[in-house]
């Protein structure tokens, strides 16, 4: 199917618009072109891009910022080779599109498709997988320096890092390795001021206050050509020589040492990013340089589409768009669909905001992402976004929390995985009143494997202190939320899923719901189905299905909160039915069916539990629709299971094995 997709992308796709892009299959294609075409090429790429992801949406904004960078590295740099790390991972677009991939580019986040994000079993071109921010520095700094050990002199280590990634935590902890570490690595920093939102924060200011005499920089370097040539320079030498040029660049510019090469980081910079051939020629002047050094260039999120550079935010990953026109497509007026959860969220923390002072919120970057723009609006005293730094909005949140304050930190699930010890060493062990909004839980769909949010039922269930629930619907979310803010609740966990919810109707008034209290949809005598969060959506669906097609009777429990338990409709459960089902979006290894599992183990009821959940698989990209089906999750999957559990037939609902990209797809060695 995907073959003969391509097929048909390649006919309708007008190649002569292109003056050199389909020429180049690989990067070695990419040196063969002149110098001075390559601004030509960084068009064709630029326009590629656009085009494409105006059909079938991903990230825009951020590739088109880095075409002329992308383009000068493969034409300098022996890929694969030399290794390019692309920190974050979502501005590797023009990458792949050189690195043999342009032509199945359209499958770009599509189930059975290339992955939206660099994937080393999909290419040698992309040496490290890439999905979360400020992994760049460390994971390069690694290969440089196993590069040496193994006598790989030769080998040059790229780490690109951008697009807010210098605001995470473990970027600086890479920089303060690199300093001291042997090791030839060059980092590239993609200063954009922007992630998804305009980053906040002392070093994003720090970059802007960046002022390198130009004079200055040009006699540094030919000074130190010069004696690299004459042999009075060595490894040995260079930190002092480093130091004394510190020391003279402060004179000359009435400017301290900037904070690399107060790290004995060789800096150059900033450059602009959108030059091509200056990027080529600087990057040909100090790849061979011996030691760490820093290549900070200025470049303009979504350069080249006018809407995507007047409006950053929107198009980071804008959908669907017409190219002419800038309009985005939407295939439905949103007035007649249910909200977003995110919005849901956003709109009732402002609410709960105007009622209670001591309410602030924090997010790590995404304050759009996660609606948390909404209060941002009305209430910017209120509001802390703290740049790609998780573990810090934790450990922030709890120190508001300390003084009084009631933080609500809204983190996607996925990205809280970062943040595990502080949730326990800074939030749990002290029992702070902090509410942690997990956004994104469950199947994210297209950003796969990286983004799915599919563990944090089971990695906050084994906590102390905790509690942790799971909405079924917004109106849910809302008196969770509610809850949540009542004195003395300690840590609180609400998590939902990415997209639209089911109502339409759910500003209603806020009700308190009793902790560890779930509810009984429906009463039924041949099995129990036991369900926590949204995935009880479908799973009535299914129930109805099952019944209309069978004369069995399904009974249906939302516990609400994993922890803690309904303890008491457990030990009903218990002794009432034979057959339970339990059904979670998340991980079924230690997730809610297990507690399950373990509450009826633990109390000797003799009961068959077949748990439907996320297996123990790293699901990859596709549309969540897709994905649910693919695991069994959708409403026809949950009927199929159950029409097995009454009729004593196993039935497979769910992968077994990890899929497997199609060989077709590549036609580049993997």
């Amino acid at each position: 199917m995907l073959l003969l997709c391509t097929i048909f992308h390649e006919k309708i796709m007008d190649k002569s618009r292109y003056e050199y892009l389909y020429k180049i299959n690989s990067p070695d294609d990419l040196k063969q072109i002149p110098k001075e075409k390559l601004i030509n090429v960084c068009a064709d790429l630029r326009n590629f891009i656009v085009e494409e992801v105006a059909k079938n949406p991903g990230h825009l904004g951020s590739n088109l910022g880095v075409v002329e960078l992308t383009v000068a590295l493969h034409y300098v740099f022996k890929t694969p080779y030399d290794r390019i790390i692309w920190d974050v991972g979502h501005q590797a677009y023009g990458h792949k599109i050189l690195t043999g991939r342009r032509d199945v580019f359209h499958t770009n986040r599509q189930f059975g498709g290339i992955s939206g994000f660099p994937s080393p079993k999909e290419s040698a071109y992309d040496a490290f997988g890439m999905g979360h921010s400020s992994t760049s520095i460390s994971c390069a700094l690694g290969m440089s320096v196993a590069s040496l050990m193994k006598n790989e002199e030769d080998r040059h280590v790229v780490a690109v890092i951008g697009d807010g990634a210098m605001t995470g935590g473990l970027a600086f902890e890479g920089l303060n390795n690199t300093s001291m570490d042997k090791n030839n690595m060059l980092i590239i920093l993609n200063d954009n001021q922007m992630a998804i939102d305009p980053i906040k924060g002392g070093f994003t200011q720090y970059l802007v206050d960046i002022t390198t005499s130009e004079t200055y920089n040009k006699v540094r370097f030919n000074i130190y050509k010069l004696l690299k040539k004459m042999n009075l320079i060595n490894d040995d030498k260079k930190k002092r020589i480093i130091r004394f040029n510190n020391s003279m660049k402060a004179r000359l510019t009435k400017q301290s040492s900037n904070l690399f090469e107060g790290l004995n980081i060789r800096y150059f910079g900033p450059v602009d990013g959108h030059d091509v051939d200056a990027l080529v020629r600087i990057l040909n002047d100090i790849k061979d340089f011996k030691g760490p050094k820093v290549l900070h260039i200025i470049t303009k999120k979504g350069k080249g589409y006018k809407p995507a550079e007047d409006s950053a935010t929107i198009w980071h990953a804008p959908g669907e768009f017409n190219v002419q026109t800038g309009e985005r497509k939407s295939s439905d007026d949103p007035a007649s669909r249910p909200p977003l959860f995110q919005d849901v969220f956003g709109e009732t923390l402002l609410e709960l905001a105007e009622q209670n002072d001591k309410i602030v919120g924090i997010t790590p970057a995404m304050p759009s992402g996660c609606s948390m723009c909404i209060l941002q609006d009305k209430m910017p005293e209120r509001v802390y976004d703290v740049g790609i730094a998780e573990g810090h909005a934790v450990t922030f949140s709890a120190g508001l929390a300390k003084e009084g304050m009631l933080p609500f930190c809204n983190i996607y699930s996925s990205f809280m995985q970062r943040a595990y010890d502080n949730m326990i060493h800074d939030v749990a062990i002290q029992k702070m009143n902090v509410v942690l909004c997990l956004d994104r839980a469950g199947i994210v769909g297209s950003d796969g494997v990286t983004h799915q949010g599919q563990f944090d039922l089971a990695y906050m269930r084994c906590i102390p202190n905790v509690t942790v629930s799971a909405p079924r619907n917004e109106i849910e979310l809302r008196n969770l939320m509610f809850t949540a803010q009542q004195k003395d609740m300690g840590p609180f966990v609400i998590r939902y899923p990415r997209g639209n919810g089911f109502l339409t109707d759910w500003r209603k008034p806020m009700q308190k719901i009793k902790i560890g209290k779930g509810e009984r949809l429906k009463d039924g005598k041949d099995v129990a189905v036991l369900t926590i969060g949204t995935v009880a959506n479908a799973t009535k669906r299914a129930i109805e299905k099952v019944e209309s097609r069978t004369a069995s009777s399904i009974a249906h429990y939302d516990l609400r909160f994993l922890k803690p338990l309904d303890r008491e409709m457990l030990h009903e459960i218990g002794k009432r039915y034979q057959r339970i089902v339990t059904v979670e979006d998340g991980a079924v290894n230690g997730g809610f069916g297990s507690a399950v599992l373990e509450f009826m183990s633990d109390n000797n009821y003799p009961v068959q539990v077949k748990r439907i959940g996320i297996p123990d698989k790293f699901i990859e990209h596709g549309t969540q629709k897709e994905l649910y089906a693919l695991l069994g999750l959708d409403a026809e999957g949950i009927a199929k299971t159950l029409t097995g559990i009454l009729t004593g037939k196993k039935v497979n609902t769910h992968i077994d094995t990890p899929r497997k990209f199609d060989s077709v797809l590549f036609k580049h060695k993997r």
